[in-house]
């Protein structure tokens, strides 16, 4: 996708094409971001999670309009008929300052980060959040060419993008696996592409067309992508955002690294023509970035935000 010959995006924007209308997930290989800038966030969030409950809770996604912080163990609830998750989590979204224009403005998903006090963890998280938005932004280029549009049709949408950076730390599963409990329930993405990082202890699951699980085995050195609403919903269903899971059945610890790809916080997510066949009619009304997001978070989280 980098090397600039001809024909090449738009064979990568094929084969994401063809899993985008299937299964909805694909990996990403030789993507740009060093391991060693993977393998530092990772050992940041471990040393995060390890912290005394008082010093993460401090931090609580409760302090925050938009989401950003800590997210104790049972408080996302991804999937409504079960019980909350077991996983806890750390959101940190683009950093900006309290005078931020758009902060003081109210501006939808813009907000200020609650950091710790660790002293290597906000210069590592921030540094992989504008690798993978830079990542996510070329990813964009193959699924225009794909969707018959300009391959740059879609970076006006994260020229301020919203995306998270998220930690997972998910605690070895108690007791004997009985479909109830999960470290993550089953639930798509709400953005437009998620890139994730996992350690080697697995867990991950996703939902086949047959409504059978199939495992997603950590692969080293690349990015299990995928489809997340907010594109389905932008290629009137064409691409499929499917169900995923976690369980960590391993008897270890659990760590994975998702960056949720969103676009700007009041893109305008309607219907791509060029997805559209003869007497065909879009699915869904146009609806702005941010309210589509607000709806989401609101029916996930089992606390509110401050106001």
């Amino acid at each position: 996708m980098r090397s600039g010959r001809r024909g090449d995006l738009e064979r990568v924007g094929a084969e994401i094409g063809r899993a985008a209308r299937g299964l909805g997930f694909f990996s990403v290989a030789q993507h740009g971001i060093p391991q060693s800038l993977v393998d530092a966030v990772f050992a940041e969030s471990a040393t995060f999670f390890a912290l005394p409950a008082a010093e993460k809770e401090r931090l609580s996604v409760a302090n925050s309009t938009s989401y950003r912080g800590y997210v104790r163990l049972g408080e996302e609830k991804l999937d409504p008929a079960l019980a909350g998750d077991v996983k806890e989590c750390f959101n940190a979204g683009p950093d900006l300052a309290a005078d931020d224009p758009d902060v003081l403005a109210g501006k939808p998903f813009h907000a200020v980060n609650q950091w710790p006090d660790l002293p290597a963890f906000r210069a590592t998280l921030l540094e992989f959040h504008r690798a993978a938005l830079e990542l996510v932004v070329l990813l964009h280029r193959a699924v225009a060419v794909d969707l018959g549009i300009h391959e740059r049709f879609f970076d006006r949408y994260f020229t301020e993008a919203v995306g998270v950076l998220r930690l997972l730390h998910y605690p070895p599963h108690p007791g004997t696996f009985d479909g109830r409990v999960y470290g993550a329930g089953a639930h798509t993405d709400y953005g437009n592409l998620t890139l994730l990082a996992q350690d080697t202890v697995g867990g991950l699951e996703v939902r086949k067309r047959d409504g059978s699980w199939t495992i997603v085995p950590p692969v080293a050195g690349t990015f299990v992508c995928n489809i997340g609403d907010c594109l389905m919903r932008w290629t009137n269903d064409v691409y499929v955002s499917n169900a995923h899971r976690v369980v960590n059945q391993s008897g270890r610890e659990r760590y994975s690294v998702a960056y949720f790809g969103d676009p700007n916080s009041d893109a305008l997510v309607a219907c791509l023509p060029s997805v559209l066949g003869p007497g065909e009619t879009p699915k869904y009304p146009p609806i702005t970035y941010a309210e589509y997001l607000r709806s989401r978070y609101d029916a996930t989280y089992t606390v509110a935000p401050s106001p």
